[in-house]
């Protein structure tokens, strides 16, 4: 079987304002318990600018125009500096703004769900015709929109989601069905955000590579929501929703959850498939999450920081048949946390981290760099979670000791030389593992680095039905060129070679 490769990836991030105390499970907790907080007071205060969001350092890394390891020559915490004349658009993606991402939703909306102003109707339409993401069967979508009073009526007297811009109503999205709980504006809301970002990076993932849409065989979609209505909660298919308005016509697809740890997941499933040679060109793409929008807000204010958690998260990657030159995922040093691991941490880095090396006679230091969970530590340490990547790489390094393979003194440098200051945004399964795989390509194929061990880790126990821990991890070497299945023989004996087995089988059969 030929090799599996990654051969491109998109991040793109959302600037949600609105959507933080509006849609954000923290902020309408709060209002639903406590509707005179002294939070709900401070929370819009602390939101940042669409600029602040874009000259943010982690921001513009997560989109490529900053490398990761670049974070370490500033001081954090990390809002306090700004990149000068940061760009929206990077090398994988863009931070696009809110206005534009509601077009998105209503470009996204299959059933009319999304009803929009003529007012915001006619000011967004503008503005999506100078942006090249957007196509003329978009602009189709969009006719004079509805009056103000329509809109209003909606939310007021029919339960329609409010979708807000500016602190103004600017549309709204209705409900699917009357009585399905699964169905109500709220989660349509949700399942619509999760597919316009997850078509926004499919849409600049198949700009990166330079591919033809219609190229694209199957999707796996693998963000933390679900999409389905009473009979099949949860049934699906954001992944084939999404092929649908990325133009992927020739492809079908599924969803794949594990939490966190669903890209990692996804990834691996998808280079199996190629290398099967089930589908030649498979796309592993996840939206965002509205949910976990100013999750830790509250922490942040009390700090007088601003709400850190104020962008969606999306990626895209390309999984494709060999090609020579990307890197490829080895199929044979995959980790994974099985039912019998345990969830002790060295329990959990063993079986993620050195079982699988151990596959392949490789240590530690073997790995030039590991993507572990990248969250940006702006956001965990002032939740109180510490600086996350810093933690897993001090296990890696500490097992390194145990194992011989570093020395005590090494400790401390382990994680500068093979990991990178976490960067990516508090939307679950975004930060795991997978945000570094755009550089990982890019450098591998550069000869920068060899090998890189991405890994992603979950926490089934958050669904209710399980106490366990979840994590898989892959790893990507680079690309020597493509092996030929049989070398030094021409057609010539190859038919020679045929025509003497078929001699000897019918010599055996006489005899």
């Amino acid at each position: 079987m030929s090799k599996a490769v990654l051969k491109n990836a998109s991040y793109v991030l959302v600037h949600t304002p609105d959507m933080i105390v509006n849609n954000g499970t923290t902020c309408q907790m709060e209002i639903k318990s406590n509707p005179d907080s002294e939070f709900l007071k401070a929370v819009k205060n602390h939101i940042r600018s669409y600029d602040e969001v874009v000259s943010y350092l982690p921001n513009q890394s997560y989109i490529g125009n900053l490398h990761p390891q670049e974070l370490e020559n500033y001081s954090q915490p990390w809002f306090k500096h700004k990149m000068e004349n940061a760009s929206r658009y990077g090398k994988y993606g863009e931070i696009q703004p809110q206005a534009e991402f509601i077009a998105m939703m209503k470009i996204s909306d299959a059933f009319d769900l999304v009803k929009l102003t003529k007012e915001f109707t006619q000011m967004v339409v503008e503005k999506i015709k100078a942006d090249p993401i957007f196509t003329e069967q978009d602009l189709a979508c969009f006719k004079t929109g509805e009056e103000f009073e329509v809109v209003e009526m909606l939310v007021n007297k029919e339960h329609s989601e409010p979708i807000e811009h500016e602190g103004k109503l600017v549309g709204c999205v209705k409900r699917a069905h009357d009585v399905d709980l699964n169905l109500t504006s709220h989660v349509m809301f949700e399942n619509l955000v999760v597919k316009a970002s997850g078509v926004l990076a499919a849409r600049h993932l198949i700009k990166n590579a330079g591919i033809s849409p219609s190229e694209i065989e199957y999707v796996i979609e693998c963000s933390e929501e679900a999409c389905g209505d009473m009979n099949q909660r949860g049934g699906g298919n954001f992944a084939k929703a999404i092929a649908e308005s990325a133009g992927f016509v020739n492809a079908t697809g599924s969803d794949l959850r594990g939490f966190c740890a669903a890209p990692a997941h996804s990834v691996i499933s998808a280079a199996a498939l190629v290398k099967a040679g089930v589908y030649k060109n498979v796309v592993v793409v996840a939206g965002g999450a509205t949910a976990k929008l100013g999750m830790n807000a509250k922490d942040h204010i009390k700090k007088d920081a601003p709400v850190l958690e104020d962008v969606l998260g999306g990626f895209a990657i390309l999984v494709s048949e060999d090609d020579g030159v990307s890197p490829f995922l080895n199929t044979d040093l995959v980790g994974r946390h099985t039912v019998g691991t345990g969830s002790s941490p060295q329990a959990v880095i063993t079986s993620l981290i050195t079982m699988p090396l151990d596959k392949g006679n490789l240590k530690i230091t073997d790995i030039d760099k590991y993507s572990v969970e990248m969250q940006n530590p702006d956001i965990t340490k002032l939740a109180g979670a510490g600086d996350v990547p810093e933690a897993n790489y001090k296990m890696i390094a500490a097992l390194g000791v145990k194992r011989g393979e570093l020395e005590k003194s090494q400790l401390l440098e382990f994680g500068k030389k093979h990991g990178m200051p976490g960067f990516a945004p508090t939307q679950g399964h975004i930060p795991s593992g997978v945000p570094f795989v755009g550089f990982a390509i890019d450098e591998m194929k550069a000869g920068n680095l060899e090998k890189v061990m991405v890994v992603g880790k979950g926490s089934l126990f958050l669904g209710r039905m399980t106490n366990l821990f979840d994590g898989v991890s892959f790893v990507m070497e680079s690309n020597k060129g493509i092996e030929e299945d049989v070398k030094g023989i021409d057609e010539g004996k190859i038919k020679l070679l045929i025509a003497d087995a078929m001699r000897k089988l019918a010599q055996n059969l006489a005899e």
